[in-house]
Formats: C-alpha cells, structure tokens, sequence
C-alpha cells in the first residue's frame, strides 16, 4: 500500500516540554550465523506490537530500517515510560534480552547497542518536504509550515512556544 506523499513543507508539533528519543539495534557481525541473527531480530515485533497494543507504555511512534545493521528510532513520552517498560515483567521485553544475555552475549556473534537522548522541544527542528508521514511528526503532530516556521532557525523551538500556550 503507497504511503500518502504531503506536497510542501511541513514540521512537528511536539505539544509538551521535551520529548525522549531513543535509539536501539543490532549488527549481525558473524552475519552467516543465521539462525542466531533470526532469534535476536525475532524479538522486536513482539515487542512493538506490544507498544502498539498498549498506548498508556508511553511509545509515541517509529521508524526502523533493516540490514546488516538494523535500527529502530523511537519516540517516548518521558525517560520513565522507558524505563518502566524495560522493567515491566509484563511486557516482551525481559524475556528475550535475558535469553540474550544469556546465550548470545559476549560470544561477537551479534552487538546490541542502545541511545537515550532527553530532548528539550526548544531544541527541536524538523522539516519534511514532499514526505509521507514520517519521524517525529508521525509520532506526535503533522502540521505545515507557515509564517513563524519559514526557516530552521524559527522552527527552533516553536515546539516549545505551542507547547506552553
């Protein structure tokens, strides 16, 4: 199914103070171990569809791009909805990063690599042109660009002056 193409320019609207970015992958260093490569990449579906079910986690949307090097970018409401799912026997997560740890771990056969990063909207700007819904305004709000928004410089922080009105 083709994605909708939004001619223009456009940005995201963040609508609260700071938003939590996190980064996580793997790398399938000895790639033709592949039954190895599968069980590690197996798990993060489940684990998404898992977010997908339940909004109250705190994901606000993804992207993610596949190869040797595979990465999923995510957006949180706050560190502490992170943490919590990390933490949360419940979820998909614990299981699957124990088996991990335990079987994978330390052998060179696969790395996992993880980023946190807590982003103050004042120090967000995005623009998308000519974008199907993507990044940081699929996750939180699309909206055109106009006056106030021309330039990277004014989107700099216009996040934060909607967020507070």
């Amino acid at each position: 199914m083709a994605k909708e193409i939004f001619p223009g320019r456009f940005t995201a609207d963040i609508g609260r103070d700071n938003i939590t970015v996190f980064l996580i992958g793997m790398r399938a260093n000895r790639w033709w171990k592949t039954a190895k490569v599968a069980q590690v990449a197996s798990a993060m579906p489940a684990m998404m569809q898992h977010l997908a079910k339940n909004p109250e986690a705190g994901l606000l949307g993804s992207e993610q791009w596949l190869g040797r090097t595979t990465i999923l970018l995510t957006y949180w409401e706050s560190p502490e909805h992170l943490r919590k799912f990390a933490a949360d026997r419940e979820s998909p997560h614990l299981g699957p990063w124990r088996k991990f740890m335990k079987e994978i771990a330390g052998s060179g056969d696969i790395g996992v690599w993880h980023e946190t990063y807590q982003v103050p909207a004042s120090g967000i700007e995005v623009v998308y042109n000519g974008m199907p819904l993507f990044g940081l305004a699929k996750a939180t709000s699309h909206v055109p660009v106009g006056p106030g928004r021309n330039t990277a410089k004014q989107r700099m922080g216009s996040a934060a002056r909607v967020a507070h009105k």
